[in-house]
């Protein structure tokens, strides 16, 4: 194409851009126009207008995050019909059925992503834009439907490797315009069950898996936005990092966290010991909790002394017994079967103590009087604190967060309970990760840790006492009126009840602030990343948060460090979803460059030697390199990095095993990029055995452009591919 007409095409473009986004402009200033209409409550009901605020926010919001790069292609179809691409789907206002952009996820734009020179889908050019926020900057095409040639404008891998070669921002950039046929058709696939992306370093098998949830948001939107979606993360940083991609395509029902926040309220970051992590990890706990709650279901070991009426009682083991069998072939929650257990306690008391009281003139056939003093004899226990000190001390009403920390001090109650004495530790509720499944495990094992709460009760009682007097003072008004056949009293349409009611906050949070705080709450569909990393006792929590068992799941087993982690995706799925998943593998890497790659693969091989590294689909010209310092040396060594990576465009980080200064565990860089990274004592990483394996080769496979090594001791054989330097390359 020639420079001149290239310069035509791409102001041709610009203007028809500089419409869409005139449209957008309208369309935002219509909707923020009705939701400040449905704020002021302009007719309807309360309920209509709540809803109509809500549906116009998200769409607001939905407008909004458009405005960047909201059209990102064009489709030139063998008929000579253009498409264009975008982030959502804009219409001409004469013609509802004419899209002037397509949304990238209606099935009529699949062919940009699928689109090759051997299988054109019928389209002859593909052509995708380059922008500076709402300003297109520059094209390419990629034609279709024969070879590409050596002009790098219709190469079909130019937009990707422009894209692959960006540097890095703070957040992971959507990259919706580059996905790829491989990637495309996992985003597109029809399955109602759990489906496992697995890939190496830099596959985009995040990025599809963002793009799969923003995909079946499009096509299931009704049953999606009743429930939402969770999107699951190995830690905070990685979640900042991808939580712009979905509000960037539109989509924000969806929940992110970590699997030490899945529990509302508890926000848990210290992991445990390799072996205690593992032993709270194995599916073996949920017989150690069972034992320990049973544990705390105790019978006397001498009789309860009982004052009854002036009669004297007691509550002897073989009476607890009893009570406890009864409650426990209840199969109710602990902290619900204690009524079972107090109820039959409570009868066997108040037999006694009527045989007793009215022996001599009461008799069971007299029931009416029998029942009678029981009644009065129940109220009286009711109010005995010492019946209720007994009961605490044989059936206590139960925490998970109480009964795991006194479960983990006490080396009698894990020996109770059949728990490893690795379980051990001084400080029992210094929760970590692995703590969270089993503290929500036992929230179903106990049911409500709280009795009733009489101040509640009271709260409704004022609300409808202050609502009777409203009502009663209207009527008394109205008594002054004249024509009585005529009036209409406000307690003809209203109770005093239902004007209390109206009196109660109403919950105004948007579907993720609730769903984030309901541990009730269950998902439509969820995601989760590193997945390689979640344990047995992990799935059952997520397991427990879908029911219908809609899952996308991205990992590598490879990078596993977690010795509770997965050892293979079908061990850790067939108990849940048996003949439900599906396994999709990526093989391209697209952001680490082959030199790095290659030292990456050598040291792969070593540890795990069955998987096959990623083949890196470009080269940056840069050569990794190695440099032995000492520890007077170290510091001014990651200085100089960190000095000279701050004049350059991009991202940069420090890798180093704990205790090194200046430096970050590699687990805290896990699915995040890179344009540089220094890797700092790699042998002091690898002496933590396969787990320190997984954790050097996630540090070597983090950067885009430049990689480079600080070494206090011999480098690692398997790291001999770099090239050593008496200085910073």
């Amino acid at each position: 194409m020639s420079a001149r007409r290239y310069e035509d095409e791409l102001q041709a473009e610009k203007d028809y851009v500089d419409g869409l986004y005139e449209r957008l402009d309208a369309e935002r200033a219509r909707v923020k126009a009705r939701h400040s209409a449905a704020l002021l409550g302009n007719g309807g009901t309360l309920v209509d207008r709540e809803v109509e605020v809500r549906t116009l926010a998200r769409e607001m919001q939905r407008l909004d995050v458009a405005d960047h790069g909201l059209c990102f292609g064009r489709l030139d179809a063998v008929s000579g019909e253009r498409s264009y691409i975008g982030r959502i789907g804009i219409f001409d206002e004469e013609n509802e059925f004419h899209p002037l952009l397509l949304d990238w996820r209606a099935p009529a734009a699949r062919p940009f992503y699928v689109a090759t020179a051997a299988s054109p889908e019928n389209m002859r050019r593909r052509r995708q834009f380059h922008s500076r926020g709402r300003q297109v900057v520059e094209f390419t095409d990629e034609v279709l439907g024969r070879p590409g040639g050596d002009d790098p404008d219709t190469r079909s891998d130019s937009a990707l490797l422009a894209a692959v070669n960006a540097p890095r921002g703070d957040g992971m950039r959507d990259i919706v315009a580059t996905i790829q046929a491989e990637q495309d058709a996992i985003i597109r696939l029809d399955h109602s069950g759990v489906l496992v992306i697995e890939g190496g370093p830099g596959t985009g098998k995040t990025v599809v898996a963002l793009h799969r949830v923003a995909y079946l948001l499009y096509t299931q939107r009704e049953q999606m936005e009743r429930h939402g979606v969770l999107v699951v993360g190995p830690n905070a940083a990685f979640l900042k990092h991808i939580d712009r991609v979905l509000p960037s395509l539109g989509e924000t029902n969806v929940v992110f966290t970590t699997t030490g926040d899945l529990l509302p309220g508890l926000h848990v970051t210290a992991e445990d010991a390799p072996d205690a992590a593992r032993l709270k990890g194995s599916l073996q706990m949920l017989d150690v909790l069972a034992a320990a709650v049973a544990d705390r279901q105790g019978l006397p070991e001498k009789p309860f002394p009982i004052e009854l009426s002036g009669v004297a009682l007691q509550i002897d083991a073989e009476a607890a017994e009893w009570a406890r069998e009864e409650a426990r072939a209840s199969r109710r929650p602990h902290n619900e079967a204690r009524s079972v257990f107090r109820e039959i306690v409570t009868y066997v008391l108040t037999e006694r103590a009527i045989g007793r009281i009215g022996k001599g003139w009461l008799s069971r056939s007299d029931r009416t009087a029998w029942e009678q003093m029981r009644t009065e004899l129940v109220e009286e226990l009711a109010q005995d604190a010492n019946f209720t000190a007994v009961l605490d001390a044989l059936w206590p009403i139960l925490t998970p967060e109480t009964l795991l920390a006194q479960l983990y001090t006490s080396p009698e109650r894990l020996a109770a309970a059949g728990a490893d004495e690795a379980l051990l530790r001084t400080d029992g509720d210094a929760w970590t990760v692995s703590d969270v499944p089993l503290l929500d495990e036992l929230i179903d094992l106990l049911g409500p840790d709280k009795r009733p709460d009489p101040t509640v009760e009271l709260e409704r009682k004022a609300r409808t006492e202050y609502a009777e007097n409203v009502l009663n003072s209207l009527v008394s008004r109205a008594d002054h009126m004249e024509d009585d056949e005529l009036r209409l009293f406000a307690t003809d349409v209203l109770d005093a009840e239902g004007l209390a009611e109206r009196f109660v906050e109403r919950d105004t949070r948007d579907l993720a602030e609730r769903a984030a705080a309901d541990r009730d709450w269950t998902y439509r569909h969820i995601v989760v990343d590193e997945a390689q990393e979640l344990s047995a006792m992990d799935w059952r929590v997520l397991m427990r948060r879908c029911p219908s068992k809609s899952f996308t799941v991205v990992g590598d087993l490879a990078q596993r460090r977690s010795a509770a982690g997965a050892m293979s995706w079908g061990a850790m799925l067939e108990p849940y979803v048996p003949g439900r998943w599906e396994y999709r593998p990526l093989s391209v890497n697209y952001r680490t460059p082959a030199e790095i790659m290659t030292v990456a693969a050598a040291l792969l091989a070593e540890f795990a030697p069955d998987v096959r590294a990623p083949e890196s689909v470009r080269a940056c010209g840069v050569q990794p390199w190695s440099r032995l310092v000492d520890d007077v040396e170290l510091p001014s060594a990651i200085e100089e990095f960190v000095r000279g990576e701050a004049g350059r465009e991009g991202t940069s980080v420090v890798i180093g095993p704990p205790g090194v200064a200046g430096t970050v565990p590699a687990s805290a860089t896990k699915g995040l990029e890179y344009d540089a990274v220094l890797i700092v004592d790699p042998e002091r990483i690898l002496a933590d055995g396969p787990r320190g394996a997984a954790e050097l080769y996630v540090a070597l496979t983090r950067a885009t452009q430049r990689l480079g090594v600080l070494h206090r001791g011999p480098l690692p054989s398997s790291l001999s591919g770099l090239a050593e330097t008496a200085h910073r390359a």
